[in-house]
């Protein structure tokens, strides 16, 4: 959709045009259409302060337009601009590569050299007072680690030890090989743990607070959609102040929100929160918590799975004598900030008070949300998850719609822009925006296209003539149909599959059908499968949800995406399902709303795979024949791009022979 936007006001800095063509001329690079198109648009969405949505195809170079105006206006008005990504991958792409690029290529343009840092939550930094200090132990159930493990972890905070002697930065990121989570939870708290600058005993020399005190001098700051959330949703600042935001990998942000705000309960976080408080309180106080954590554990060992609708008295019951005790932990722990003379005693306290309220402000979220007449009244959902052997079941509690939060916090006050490849939805940007919370008038949307001529690089093959999925596993004619399909790529082959279980099914099944090697996610790392995948033409690759979005493999190896049905959200996902059942009980259609968006996201994310680079072709392959035959097949094909279509078997055959011949 075209935006009509106002003249740009004057400026002492450059333009944006002239600026953009000066990057891209040191570069190395040739300006592209949607490029320039896109960053005019981020320009003059920052100077009319207007929230912004641009969808961009892979190989457009978004990162340049929206880097361009962003330090512009970093300059212009001496203030940070922050940029949020979803992946470390594109933290790293921006920070490692494109920002020192760009800085150096525009340093003659403008008044100074742009400057930049990168900003993780405090939990990714060393915290040197933990690490010297006689803090409480961070030990989890003994029993969920056997004496291999033991001696591992050990090992782990021996070299954490010896690198916190020499680091510069205290990042975690520094430490490779890395570590595990429970390695590094010995040194790091969260911002609720800390103790702040002021009252720490390390405050002057704290990594988190040096780095976030380096983010507040720099025109750009680089940081992720969780901390982003954060900022928006807390009390306290993280982030420097900001008027503008660029979020990339914008199809992710509500997802992430939506970790962020989750709340959890299970005995072992109140056994935690037992041991945190220690012998600060009473015992028998402490105790009356413990028994209710014990309660807990029986209960919901005995609970299924899945969406709690109706509370059941006796959860009603524990949760409420969860609430209680944990309250009267924190009446027994005395006035807060009551030990500025005691900095040992005060960092134990104050993990002490972040266990407890924890626990007791779950617990009073999870009771407030039966108290509502009606399902459509409803704002949160409550669903228990059975656990595995090393994490017990655990009783969860989300938001239905985080839209409500993102409107007031982030949207409210700062011009947002956000821009990923798949925005638009059945054509239109109307189902994000009603995700992000804005509403008609309150925001512009323009799409800018791709460099990439689909029609003639790509292939969109629907087999139409295979039978609809079941529940059943992969039928035998699904697999017929990915040998065939594979033996004539000659490998060359990325598999997507709605699940780990049908991608292992089909990669034991074809294993001894196939003369090319075959990868399963799972196999080993994905950073080094997908490298091996890369590397050797011939070699296939099948996996699940990461690989849907992310993998980029440009060029030869990849000539075939493979997808096997339409990545509807489960049935039983407490989540959606529950967001399913709330815009039904308003009237909407809840498996459009919700279903129907989810699939088109992540199909238009999976079809995206296939062409990364100017001079790719292939096919994509969707087994699924829904794509072809379902009422609401119109809409999820509108969200694609606009590769050739057939449901023809030959002519993918034909074309992919053609290309392994060439090749």
């Amino acid at each position: 959709m075209p935006v009509a936007f106002s003249a740009v006001p004057d400026s002492h800095l450059p333009s944006v045009e002239h600026l953009l063509s000066a990057a891209v001329n040191a570069l190395g690079g040739s300006e592209r259409q949607g490029q320039i198109t896109m960053t005019k648009a981020v320009q003059r969405a920052v100077d009319e302060e207007e929230h912004l949505a641009v969808q961009a195809g892979t190989g457009t170079g978004k990162s340049l337009a929206y880097l361009v105006p962003s330090i512009r206006h970093a300059m212009d008005t001496d203030t940070t601009v922050v940029i949020s990504t979803a992946t470390i991958a594109l933290q790293r792409q921006l920070v490692d590569r494109d920002l020192p690029r760009l800085s150096e290529a525009l340093a003659k343009e403008l008044p100074h050299e742009p400057s930049f840092s990168i900003l993780k939550g405090r939990r990714n930094y060393l915290c040197r007072y933990k690490a010297t200090a006689g803090w409480p132990e961070e030990d989890e159930q003994d029993q969920l680690f056997d004496a291999r493990e033991v001696s591992a972890t050990g090992r782990m905070v021996q070299r954490i030890q010896e690198w916190a002697e020499e680091t510069e930065t205290g990042d975690r990121d520094e430490l490779v090989p890395g570590v595990s989570e429970q390695a590094w939870r010995q040194f790091s708290v969260s911002a609720q743990e800390c103790l702040g600058a002021t009252r720490c005993p390390s405050g002057a020399e704290c990594f988190a607070e040096l780095a976030r005190a380096k983010a507040g001098e720099v025109d750009v700051v680089v940081t992720n959609h969780a901390l982003l959330a954060i900022d928006a949703m807390s009390e306290m600042s993280v982030l420097p102040e900001h008027d503008l935001v660029v979020v990339d990998e914008a199809h992710e942000l509500v997802d992430r929100v939506t970790s962020v705000v989750t709340g959890e309960l299970s005995d072992v976080s109140v056994a935690l929160a037992v041991r945190r408080v220690g012998r600060l309180i009473e015992q028998p106080i402490a105790d009356q918590l413990l028994e209710a954590g014990e309660d807990l554990k029986a209960l919901l060992a005995a609970a299924p799975a899945g969406r709690v609708d109706e509370l059941p008295e006796v959860l009603g019951l524990t949760l409420a004598l969860l609430r209680d005790t944990s309250a009267r932990c924190v009446t027994a722990l005395g006035p807060r900030g009551g030990d500025k003379d005691d900095p040992d005693k005060a960092g134990q306290r104050k993990a002490a008070f972040t266990a407890l309220d924890e626990v007791h402000d779950t617990a009073v979220r999870m009771l407030e949300a039966y108290g509502h007449a009606t399902e459509a009244d409803r704002a949160e959902v409550v669903w228990l998850d059975s656990g595995t052997d090393r994490r017990p079941p655990t009783l969860r509690v989300a938001p239905l719609n985080v839209g409500g939060m993102l409107r007031e916090r982030l949207f409210g006050d700062r011009t947002v822009v956000l821009t990923s490849a798949t925005l638009a939805l059945g054509g239109t940007f109307d189902a994000m925006a009603m995700q992000w919370g804005l509403g008609k008038g309150e925001w512009q949307g323009i799409d800018v296209g791709s460099p990439f001529d689909h029609p003639r690089a790509g292939i969109l093959y629907v087999a139409k003539h295979l039978p609809q999925p079941g529940r059943d596993g992969l039928p035998q004619a699904y697999l017929d149909e990915i040998t065939e399909l594979i033996q004539a790529a000659g490998g060359r082959t990325l598999g997507l599959f709605s699940s780990m279980r049908a991608a292992k099914a089909a990669t034991e099944a074809l294993r001894d059908r196939l003369d090319v090697p075959l990868l399963c996610q799972g196999d080993d790392s994905t950073m080094l499968l997908v490298k091996q995948f890369a590397e050797d033409e011939t070699t296939c690759l099948f996996g699940t949800l990461s690989l849907w979005q992310g993998v980029d493999v440009p060029g030869p190896s990849l000539r075939l995406v493979i997808i096997d049905r339409v990545p509807f959200p489960r049935p039983d996902d407490p989540l959606t399902s529950a967001r399913q059942r709330h815009v039904a009980a308003k009237g909407g259609n809840g498996f459009m709303t919700v279903a129907a968006n989810h699939a088109a996201l992540l199909l238009a994310q999976g079809t995206g795979r296939l062409l990364r680079s100017q001079h790719d072709k292939g096919v994509i392959a969707v087994l699924d024949p829904r794509l072809a035959t379902a009422r609401y097949s119109g809409f999820l094909l509108g969200s694609l791009p606009p590769f050739w279509r057939t449901t023809d078997p030959a002519i993918p055959r034909s074309a992919l022979k053609r290309l392994a011949a060439e090749s």
